[in-house]
């Protein structure tokens, strides 16, 4: 990249763009403001111990679930994660979660943000919330910045970035970390393909299919021996990372911990490569695009695949099973956000037409029932 680039970089992308707090989401700043004075004196590091002023308050424009804001004070800035307003699936959308492993994977895994303070009293904003740092950098959402100067190798070189970051996760030892408690990975792959059908049972709308077929194949073939459990994302993404403005294949903080867990690293692969729409993609499937995956010189999700059988030693020889599950699972999470939209639980019109991406990713489930030799 030439110094002209970088240059340019660091004006139009060194930040991670922010919006004017959407109607139906706004947050008391007043109240903010006084937990921010209050707690954060006594628990965080130098550089911002000498909070002042009044914050400016707006809102990270990604996510469909969690909601992410961001407090501008005058010397520094702050970032506040909440759950969704309306009413939410069970156990969903835990704070708690979030905040607890990247407390404890900091010392092993230096890509996430620092947090600050969490809290599970709802009578200060409604629902319980943390504050953490606001990581400098570049968020890539569903384009590479054109000041990069990209090519094909370039853009290569970041996906494998990338999934070097997820292999790297992969191979944290989380019992070193004490966090063997954080969750229970003998038995996770069967509980993720009965907790992801019950859900959908629960949530499904009249414009949507029952894909009873697609839940009955996964319940039959859920693997007799699961791989050893690792530390799982759930969400792993270009665009749910930062990075470095001045070298993008430097991956500064991996965000959006929500549903992370213990357990087969396979699980957590199939979620990654189900959001990996690629350049011959259907239509159908390149409407999910939500990351520059399709970008020319990317990687398909095969080499990937391959990639990361090599890396890791792990068997994949029977991934068909755990690509499957990774598009059902992606069909209903927008099944559970477009239920809260069909009944009028929430009105961001965002969510009007995801009863359509649940029927088409179900459909992409059959093709790959298919063409599979379990």
């Amino acid at each position: 990249m030439s110094e002209a680039s970088k240059v340019n970089n660091l004006e139009e992308h060194s930040l991670n763009p922010t919006i004017a707090v959407r109607e139906g989401q706004q947050l008391d700043v007043e109240v903010i403001d006084a937990v921010v004075k209050k707690h954060l004196k006594e628990n965080v590091k130098e550089h911002i111990e000498s909070v002042e002023g009044k914050p400016k308050l707006t809102q990270f424009k990604g996510g469909s679930s969690n909601l992410t804001y961001l407090l501008s004070y005058p010397n520094c800035d702050i970032v506040l994660r909440r759950p969704p307003f309306g009413t939410k699936a069970k156990n969903a959308h835990s704070m708690l979660r979030e905040y607890t492993i990247m407390n404890k994977i900091k010392p092993a895994f230096s890509a996430v943000p620092e947090t600050f303070f969490y809290t599970d009293d709802e009578s200060i904003l409604g629902s319980e919330f943390y504050l953490m740092e606001k990581v400098e950098g570049c968020s890539v959402s569903n384009q590479i910045p054109a000041s990069w100067g990209f090519g094909a190798t370039e853009n290569h070189q970041l996906a494998m970035a990338m999934f070097d970051k997820l292999i790297e996760l992969h191979q944290v030892d989380y019992t070193a970390l004490d966090l063997a408690g954080f969750g229970r990975p003998e038995g996770y792959v069967r509980r993720q393909i009965e907790g992801w059908t019950m859900r959908f049972e629960k949530a499904l709308t009249d414009d949507v299919e029952a894909f009873t077929d697609v839940r009955e194949w996964l319940l039959d073939r859920i693997p007799d021996k699961e791989n050893k459990p690792a530390i799982l994302h759930g969400d792993f993404r270009i665009d749910n990372m930062i990075v470095d403005a001045d070298n993008p294949f430097h991956v500064k903080a991996v965000l959006d911990w929500e549903i992370s867990a213990l357990g087969d690293p396979l699980m957590d692969l199939a979620n990654t490569l189900a959001y990996w729409v690629q350049a011959d993609d259907s239509a159908a499937l390149k409407a999910f695009a939500i990351q520059p995956s399709d970008a020319d010189g990317m990687p398909t999700r095969a080499e990937l695949l391959e990639y990361y059988g090599t890396k890791t030693g792990i068997d994949i020889s029977q991934f068909d099973f755990y690509a499957v599950y990774g598009y059902f699972r992606n069909a209903v999470i927008l099944q559970q956000i477009y239920y809260r939209y069909y009944h009028g639980q929430t009105s961001d019109k965002r969510f009007a037409n995801f009863s359509a991406g649940v029927n088409a990713l179900c459909q992409h489930c059959r093709v790959l029932i298919a063409a599979s030799r379990l």
